[in-house]
């Protein structure tokens, strides 16, 4: 694992995956997204708006998966001082963020015609929006020294504390009594009809290989603004060291 601490050697997996990801996604897109959203069956009971469905659960499943490899990446940084596992942590970040707060928007949307209303402070819909501020604050807290060491890692320790939410978000269900719908998946197989399973897989695909897609894009910025800032200083260092004593 160590040698892919090496910027170089990691970014030459990292390209080589990013066009079949990128080039996945856009597949995945261009057929789910008519299938999900116009020609799959309503459901029986939800009518049409059960299309909000392959949205909402997609996001869902990609707020926790990317919060899931922030943890990781975090432990490989506090643990092993990995410095690339941190950078997947810290690009991962707003991808995470942002399909923490779609999952609650599309939430809200299905919620109002199903339940009456557009929130109530049920266990699984109050675990996501503390996965929400969890997000945000590791962002925030990454910006939040002038040593972007130390940032980095109170952003770190903060990941991994959060992370004891991913599993109670996943059994609220089962733990409390709960308006939100059961889990899809249990051990004696799907929940859901199977005319639902051919879109809702088409969408996990288009998200899981977007998801890809664009860390390896942030990794390829991270990496450029991390030498700008490199040849910055040095170059202050030069400038400095060629001051005259006074």
């Amino acid at each position: 694992m160590h040698r892919f601490a090496n910027p170089t050697q990691f970014m030459r997996i990292a390209n080589a995956i990013y066009p079949w990801a990128a080039g996945l996604s856009a597949i995945l897109f261009l057929v789910g997204l008519p299938v999900a959203l116009v020609t799959s069956p309503p459901d029986y009971q939800q009518g049409e708006t059960v299309r909000i469905f392959y949205i909402h659960v997609s996001s869902a499943w990609m707020m926790m998966v990317v919060y899931s490899a922030m943890a990781g990446g975090s432990a490989a940084f506090l643990i092993w001082r990995h410095p690339m596992a941190n950078l997947v942590a810290k690009a991962s970040a707003p991808m995470g963020a942002s399909f923490a707060a779609l999952t609650l928007l599309t939430g809200m949307l299905w919620g109002q015609p199903m339940w009456g209303t557009f929130w109530v402070w049920d266990a699984r819909l109050t675990s996501t929006l503390i996965l929400f501020f969890l997000y945000l604050g590791y962002l925030a807290l990454g910006d939040a020294f002038e040593d972007s060491e130390r940032g980095d890692k109170a952003a770190a320790i903060l990941a991994l504390v959060g992370s004891v939410n991913l599993p109670i978000i996943h059994f609220s269900v089962e733990w409390w009594n709960t308006l939100h719908q059961p889990s899809i998946i249990k051990m004696t197989g799907f929940t859901v009809d199977g005319s639902i399973l051919l879109p809702l897989f088409l969408m996990l695909g288009a998200f899981t290989s977007y998801y890809v897609a664009v860390l390896v894009l942030r990794l390829r910025s991270e990496l450029l603004a991390a030498k700008i800032r490199n040849a910055r200083m040095s170059q202050v260092a030069v400038n400095q060291a060629a001051q005259p004593a006074e």
